[in-house]
């Protein structure tokens, strides 16, 4: 056999391995799920999955608060699964959040007092009395931000034997409450009877604008 007919194999094997590798990588590429792309509302992106200590959450809705024209914050909905009205929204098991995006400066203290108004206009007289100590932790932390600016962010989670976490500007708010009424009653300052904002209200709850 010729010199050049006995080179050809050595030719061909790193071409046989670049196809088989190749291979694997489009095999891969198939079998892996695809991340889904942020959700973008008012110019803020909002993942579609989220991880919340170790638990899978994924986005329900999302959308923007208004007061009269003016853009205030963007709010999403994250739960272990969907809901589509309010009693189920507050039924689901296990953590959720809610997170929000401010869209202009505003001062912290008087966002606080527009969320325990929130509260006030959409939870039974009933458990207003269990509500009040957590209410008045919620003012006060709201009230040593002094401001919260354009950009800013914070979240309020539904975390399972610890209680609401309210977290700024990613720095994790201390003295969790730890009654669950609590966070529904957070929750229905957007989803209750007499929400903050009626269109914010439908997209949480992922209904078409």
């Amino acid at each position: 056999m010729s010199a050049r007919s006995t080179a050809l194999p050595l030719v061909s094997r790193p071409l046989a391995r670049l196809c088989l590798l190749a291979g694997l990588a489009a095999a891969l590429a198939v079998a892996a799920p695809a991340r889904a792309a942020p959700v973008e509302v008012a110019g803020v992106k909002l993942e579609d999955n989220l991880e919340l200590r170790g638990t899978p959450l994924q986005l329900n809705g999302a959308g923007v608060r208004y007061k009269a024209i003016l853009k205030v914050y963007t709010a999403g909905l994250y739960m272990g699964r969907k809901a589509a009205t309010t009693e189920e929204a507050l039924a689901v098991p296990g953590p959720k959040r809610v997170a929000i995006t401010m869209l202009r400066d505003i001062d912290a203290n008087e966002l606080g007092k527009l969320f325990i108004k929130g509260v006030e206009d959409n939870s039974p007289k009933s458990e207003m009395g269990q509500l009040i100590p957590g209410l008045l932790r919620m003012g006060q932390m709201f009230a040593d931000q002094k401001q919260l600016k354009a950009g800013d962010t914070f979240t309020i989670d539904w975390l399972p034997g610890t209680g609401t976490l309210i977290t700024v500007r990613g720095v994790p708010q201390p003295d969790p409450v730890k009654e669950p009424a609590f966070f529904n009653a957070l929750l229905r300052i957007w989803l209750g009877p007499s929400p903050a904002d009626w269109k914010l209200k439908d997209a949480l709850l992922g209904k078409p604008s």
